[in-house]
């Protein structure tokens, strides 16, 4: 799988990508809308839109400093990909990078969005307020340049950069954009939902919920009438309770955050989209195999 984002994510779900194009297939869904609340890396929506599964994709991220990065991926593209090929990758720049991070509200777009692409590509597992790869004395078995090639992260930058007019960038507490893109974008639109994990979340993601704060979006999914919609989550009992009306599948997932792990994720369907039957939506060979049979 060849991978568009500039930005590594914890849980990454970009290995679902082939299933959410096979459910777009299945529900007649293709060359619609899609969107990404929680974007994050938007790996899964920058897939759909570059191999033109999508026509239009929306990604929103309440974190600010994500929201920079990406708004200067399309609106500073060529000062961004200057400063990814110019920065020196070493510990007393990481420090430098760290500092305009936490004190964003100091500095420009562009500045607080660099910052934040240096620590996701030079901090374990990308995660934002974790320690350098390699450890600040560099003595680890990798080093903070690891995950830094430049001139693949500046080709996926400008490469994204040539859909700017199809991508659309919000920076809104997810439930505010679910209301209002419900509402705007035509019934051809499908929402994948990542929100931060239940368990893991706090110490993975800045903006981590709590138990109501799940309840309420499972309240607003309820109430999308003849909408598409999948969210996916780690599998905890509290969180099938929120959705025990609606079709499910747990599957095995690997992390890369804190040491690799497998660990089981549930994907949840509204009712009105046709689901595969497809024991693992990340099993790319089990795909392969559902569409060979199907056609």
């Amino acid at each position: 799988m060849r991978y568009y984002s500039p930005l590594r994510y914890p849980g990454g779900k970009g290995k679902l990508s082939n299933f959410i194009k096979l459910i777009l297939q299945e529900n007649l869904l293709i060359d619609g809308n899609y969107v990404e609340p929680y974007a994050g890396g938007a790996s899964i929506a920058l897939d759909l839109l570059i191999n033109e599964y999508v026509s239009d994709i929306h990604i929103n991220d309440l974190d600010f400093n994500i929201y920079c990065f990406w708004y200067s991926v399309l609106n500073f593209t060529e000062e961004l990909c200057k400063k990814v090929f110019d920065t020196d990758i070493s510990v007393d720049e990481w420090r430098k990078q760290k500092n305009i991070y936490l004190k964003s509200y100091e500095y420009s777009i562009l500045e607080v969005g660099f910052s934040t692409f240096y620590l996701n590509r030079t901090n374990r597992s990308g995660i934002l307020n974790a320690g350098l790869i390699g450890g600040k004395n560099q003595n680890g078995k990798w080093k903070m340049d690891a995950r830094f090639n430049k001139k693949e992260l500046i080709n996926r930058i400008q490469l994204i950069a040539n859909y700017k007019n199809r991508i659309h960038l919000y920076n809104e507490d997810a439930l505010i954009i679910i209301r209002r893109l419900y509402k705007d974008l035509p019934r051809k639109t499908l929402f994948y939902l990542d929100p931060p994990y239940y368990e893991k979340g706090k110490n993975l993601y800045l903006n981590f919920y709590n138990y109501e704060d799940h309840k309420s979006i499972a309240t607003l999914l309820k109430k999308l009438k003849n909408q598409y919609w999948i969210i996916s989550y780690d599998n905890v009992s509290l969180i099938k309770n929120l959705y025990n009306n609606f079709k499910k599948n747990i599957y095995s997932l690997n992390y890369f955050a804190g040491g690799a792990s497998m660990g089981k994720e549930i994907i949840i369907f509204n009712n009105n989209l046709s689901v595969p039957n497809i024991s693992n939506p990340t099993n790319t060979k089990e795909i392969k195999k559902y569409l060979q049979f199907s056609t």
